[in-house]
């Protein structure tokens, strides 16, 4: 199944991880990582209700960590869990993470 994580931070300002060749993520494994990734960076829940879903955590850990998490190569293999984890607990084929637009696509 083909399978690509993108992360969108404005024009020209996008990046792709595309996990065709990638070994997936067991879903436990991935929740957890980014319930720890979310405590860890100090993310707030986005809704008023308090409740926060997978896309919510997704866009609140981009925001926290920034740009250049996924742009610079030295960040890569974190860049890479991230996008793993999102394929593994969103199950779509294209998922798109527009931070600017606080928006989570499939």
């Amino acid at each position: 199944m083909r399978s690509h994580v993108i992360v969108h931070f404005g024009p020209d300002r996008e990046y792709t991880f595309d996990l065709d060749e990638v070994q997936p993520m067991p879903h436990d494994l991935a929740r957890q990582w980014l319930d720890q990734q979310f405590t860890e960076l100090g993310c707030e829940p986005l809704r008023l209700s308090g409740k926060v879903l997978t896309a919510d955590k997704l866009l609140a850990i981009a925001q926290a960590v920034g740009e250049e998490r996924f742009s610079d190569s030295t960040h890569r293999p974190w860049a890479m869990v991230y996008a793993r984890a999102a394929s593994s607990l969103l199950a779509r084929p294209i998922i798109r993470v527009d931070v600017p637009a606080q928006v989570v696509g499939y």
